[in-house]
């Protein structure tokens, strides 16, 4: 009995070289993608506003402003829970829009090691 393969495959070294070239383009526009999501920058704004975090893609925070209406020293973990849930936010966001502009590389393909 004779296996079927997909057209294509096995057919002498051209098939396997034309992958090999496919899988290495794809990493090196992944490459690209990723220095270019780390250098950018992202800003969100927490607590009603009270905070405005920004971050670099490479989680890297860059800035922190407070309102001074939140400033309470009699109630510091107000403070602390705001920058908590800013920084976490602007994490996700940047996670989100990372993974989304892979997806668009790979083709949903889950490729371990990728964020």
């Amino acid at each position: 009995m004779k296996a079927r393969l997909p057209e294509g495959y096995g057919k002498g070294a051209g098939g396997m070289n034309s992958m090999i070239k496919q899988a290495q383009k794809m990493q090196e526009d992944m490459q690209a993608l990723q220095e270019q999501l780390d250098e950018r920058e992202y800003n969100i704004t927490a607590g009603g506003g009270l905070i405005e975090l920004t971050m670099t893609g490479a989680k890297s925070l860059k800035s922190v402003k407070i309102n001074p209406e939140i400033v309470d020293k009699e109630n510091i973990e107000d403070l602390e829970d705001v920058i908590i849930a800013g920084v976490n936010a602007i994490i996700a966001k940047i996670t989100e829009e990372h993974e989304t502009a892979m997806e668009k590389i790979t083709g949903g393909m889950n490729i371990p090691g990728v964020l």
